[in-house]
């Protein structure tokens, strides 16, 4: 259940406002890379295929904001030619008048100006959806490979939802940054320089007014950014908490109806909501102070710029359209800054998501397969383990100097209590864990020379944890041999007893599973599953608890096919109930990582060992119980 309750956690929700234009905000709290350069200069190399596109996208942004900015100065021509007509007709100056054919022409070229603004900042964000999509699918598509090449160390030694973390939502993180950001990130700057280049063309008194206020601004947002950033923190918390009590009650639902648990679930639901509320109402406060004093000091400026340019327009320094112009300027001026601070955070926290997505690239991989590897033509089932160690861990080791020789067609069956070694032997087996001493061989051949895909296709699993996939019965059957024909997938399924229910559901073979194939039983699923073993025709089985999941007469039936599909082909067989290995050629009993007892099962009934404590234990009533319904 922990493992399960670290993905509400991890995914969070709304982690910040979505203001200035950016997705964090100021007072989103932002997570920073341990590496910050060396995970930057990473990331640009993965646009080096895409470089031309880049040049263009930058190309099209800073045009686009140029056009943008040299608006308001032309603007102000035609202000002040209006300005300048209209003063002369209330002077009464002969001939005066309004020239409207300047002013439309002025009127026409800013027109045009913004419309090839528009036009340039469409092609950048076209473009810029282009590279940042191709550049976010290549790193998918690495992620998704090489979670294919990571051992299963790899994942034992993580949570799903820290693995997951890092292939979603830290993939969507570089994704969204690439896509909105990054073009927005060279506008603003182009804007800034473009903007004080021209207010300093315009009045380098007027520009200093403005340049006051900006110190104060950063203050500000500073000091409010700073303070949201902690309720932001205690919101995101609270969130996980929140999430994890749903998720955890949604998956026992069953347990909390059967116990009367709702009033407190809901009650807890309500105490922690009311938490959550009372944190994201204090961020959300916080941080939306922001952008109103922001608006404040703009304004402080903004009637300072105001007065003392009236006052130059009064004594002739400057025209009234310049001024119009600053003051136009003047509001630009904040906005991009503002942006610039959004952006930085942004950008930190992209850059921290891609610095987990590189750990995980970076990686250790399996050992790769030796080139050329070794074939085995014709498989037939034999299998030894000659001197095995091995341990998870190398100061605790879990299989000492084991020493097992299966003939083909033999049934072996692996008995112990937990945390013995039985399925560490089947890791083993198929190579999902390599020895640290000894070997392995498959007909002869050490499977440390072959190739891990030919080795793992003779065999074939059923394990006590069923896993099927969203789809038809009839797909799910078919997995393991997908060019298997409709009389094939019947025939497994009725060598697993599963043909008759499958016949009485509403859809028969076409029945889609849901998510988790809850509309079946577990014992249903389990039936699906032997189908699949059966279908995949392998020369080795490894059964690991497979009929744990079934009723008793359905167990039996199930343990009188799989005798007959059995025959001929070696299976490993791993129980704790004993009654179901009692035919096994061989029995090895397992603790501690060491083969204590093997023989039959009579062999070892009449030892009254380890085994036989085991089984009496267990079994001795149920078998008469059994026999009958076999009979």
């Amino acid at each position: 259940m922990s493992q399960n309750r670290t993905m509400p956690a991890q995914r969070g929700g709304n982690p910040g406002p979505m203001m200035f234009g950016g997705r964090g905000g100021f007072g989103m709290p932002t997570q920073k890379a341990n590496n910050f350069r060396g995970t930057l200069w990473r990331l640009i190399g993965y646009f080096r295929p895409q470089k031309y596109q880049l040049i263009a996208v930058l190309a099209a942004a800073i045009l686009s904001a140029v056009f943008n900015i040299i608006g308001p100065k032309i603007l102000g021509l035609a202000i002040t030619k209006l300005f300048e007509g209209f003063v002369l007709k209330m002077r009464h100056v002969p001939g005066a008048s309004i020239d409207f054919a300047y002013i439309d022409r002025i009127l026409l070229i800013l027109a045009g100006l913004y419309i090839i603004s528009s036009i340039f900042g469409y092609v950048q964000q076209y473009i810029m959806a282009g590279v940042a999509q191709k550049t976010v699918y290549r790193m998918r598509r690495q992620v998704d490979e090489k979670l294919a090449r990571l051992p299963l160390r790899y994942y034992d030694s993580r949570t799903h939802g820290e693995i997951l973390s890092r292939a979603v939502n830290d993939m969507d993180n570089i994704s969204s940054t690439l896509q909105q950001n990054l073009t927005q990130l060279i506008t603003s700057v182009v804007t800034v320089v473009g903007v004080v280049v021209l207010m300093l063309t315009i009045s380098p008194l007027l520009t200093l007014v403005v340049a006051v206020t900006l110190p104060l601004s950063i203050f500000v947002t500073t000091l409010i950014a700073k303070r949201s950033q902690t309720y932001f923190a205690r919101q995101q918390r609270e969130l996980g908490a929140l999430n994890g009590h749903v998720e955890e009650m949604y998956n026992g639902h069953k347990i909390v109806k059967a116990f009367g648990g709702e009033t407190k679930s809901i009650a807890t639901f309500n105490e922690r909501n009311d938490q959550l509320y009372e944190a994201g109402w204090r961020a959300q406060f916080v941080s939306g102070m922001i952008m109103p004093l922001m608006m404040s000091i703009g304004n402080v400026g903004y009637v300072f710029v105001a007065v003392i340019g009236g006052i130059m327009v009064t004594h002739g320094s400057i025209q009234l359209g310049d001024i119009q112009a600053f003051i136009q300027y003047s509001r630009q001026f904040t906005q991009p800054i503002t942006q610039l601070a959004a952006i930085t955070n942004s950008i930190q926290l992209t850059i921290a998501s891609a610095e987990r997505v590189f750990e995980l690239l970076d990686a250790t991989e399996e050992t790769p397969d030796l080139v050329p590897a070794a074939e085995i033509s014709e498989p037939r089932g034999a299998v030894e383990f000659a001197h095995a160690n091995f341990g998870y861990s190398a100061d605790a080791p879990l299989i000492e100097d084991m020493n097992i020789h299966v003939t083909p067609g033999q049934t072996i069956a692996i008995v112990g209590p937990t945390g013995a070694g039985k399925t560490t032997l089947v890791n083993l087996l198929m190579r999902f864990y390599d020895l640290d001493s000894g070997r392995i061989l498959v007909d002869g051949v050490d499977t440390r020379h072959m190739r891990r895909g030919d080795l793992r296709r003779m065999f074939g699993m059923v394990l006590q944890d069923t896993w099927l996939f969203t789809g038809t019965i009839r797909e799910n059957i078919a997995y393991g041999r997908e060019s298997a024909t409709e009389a094939e997938i019947v025939q497994a399924a009725v060598a697993s007893q599963a043909d008759h229910f499958i016949r009485t559901l509403p859809e028969s073979y076409d029945t889609v599973l849901n998510q988790d194939a809850t509309n079946l039983s577990q014992g249903q699923k389990q039936l699906l599953t032997i189908a699949r073993a059966v279908l995949a025709d392998p020369e080795i089985l490894i059964l690991d608890e497979a009929t744990s999941s079934v009723d008793t007469r359905t167990e039996v039936l199930i343990q009188k096919a799989m005798r007959e599909l059995m025959k001929g082909r070696t299976s490993f067989v791993i129980a704790h109930r004993l009654s179901t290995i009692r035919d096994a050629d061989m029995i090895l009993v397992m603790n501690h990582g060491r083969i204590i007892e093997q023989g039959t099962h009579p062999e070892l009934l009449a030892k009254g060992g380890f085994y036989a404590n085991l089984y009496n234990s267990q079994f001795a009533a149920q078998e008469q119980v059994q026999d009958a319904l076999a009979q």
